[in-house]
């Protein structure tokens, strides 16, 4: 496995260090996937995953975790981040982070590969910066806000206070406070339960590849039909026997699919 690293990042209000792993750098004429993990992910939970799907498309990769996870900078004491937390992370720290690593994503091209709330923001950045996402392949997005999530998150909550759970966590988070409550603080508040990036979406112009699973605890499959409601040309895949985490449930199934979808949208090299 790939060893991590970190970067400084310089945000308007503080200076941040992302935990980074490249992925097969040598493959230097490849497709560059970046992969964008869940509410409660990280560059190690992810797992081997990234390194399998890059190894069977012939593919580079860029697995980060976000402020606030894994071995990256944790939110400040008191820090909120507010029901835009999706939006800030697509339009400011994911480009950022593209110029700390000197990658020129308007040459490269990169293919966004979102989990869950990485879904949701690789939707959004790839809306806000037409020119410069190849494709998306997502997995169990959000693009609004379902009661069935908001019992599942309030359930995991209780778990957290009452289980193992921070235990658990901690193997992939240096503060395991910073990440779950980051997240989970609001996706339970009652001004998130109105966020709805549909017409957002709506202004995307690359491929799209999304997957759920019909037994996906935290949504619906209004999520990805809502999505090619506003993107016809969203090509769908609804695996069965599969929860939240179609790459860990249906692994096979989600490279098989994802190396195909890459393989028929990337541009041509010469």
């Amino acid at each position: 496995m790939a060893e991590s690293a970190l970067v400084t990042v310089d945000l308007d209000d503080r200076t941040v260090e992302i935990e980074y792993q490249r992925l097969s750098p040598e493959r230097i004429d490849a497709p560059i996937v970046v992969f964008l993990h869940e509410g409660l992910g990280s560059v190690a939970m992810w797992r081997d995953f990234p390194q399998a799907l890059c190894d069977a498309g012939g593919f580079r990769g860029l697995v980060y975790s976000r402020p606030g996870y894994g071995r990256s900078t944790p939110r400040g004491r008191g820090e909120y981040w507010g029901p835009k937390f999706l939006e800030y992370q697509a339009t400011e720290v994911l480009p950022r982070l593209f110029t700390a690593l000197e990658i020129d994503a308007a040459v490269e091209r990169p293919w966004l590969f979102g989990h869950s709330d990485g879904g949701s923001i690789a939707l959004i950045h790839a809306a806000c910066f037409p020119n410069v996402a190849a494709g998306l392949v997502v997995l169990a997005p959000h693009i609004m806000v379902e009661a069935i999530s908001v019992t599942s998150i309030h359930d995991v909550r209780e778990k957290f206070r009452d289980t193992d759970l921070p235990a658990k966590l901690a193997r992939y988070h240096d503060d395991v406070e910073s990440a779950f409550y980051g997240w989970n603080d609001v996706w339970l508040d009652p001004a998130f339960r109105d966020w709805n990036i549909s017409d957002v979406v709506a202004r995307i112009t690359c491929p799209v590849l999304a997957i759920q699973g019909e037994g996906d605890e935290y949504g619906t499959m209004a999520q990805i039909d809502g999505i090619k409601a506003v993107l016809p040309d969203t090509e769908l895949l609804k695996l069965d026997r599969c929860g939240h985490s179609p790459h860990r449930d249906r692994q096979d199934a989600v490279i098989a699919a994802s190396v195909a979808f890459i393989a028929a949208h990337a541009p041509k090299r010469p």
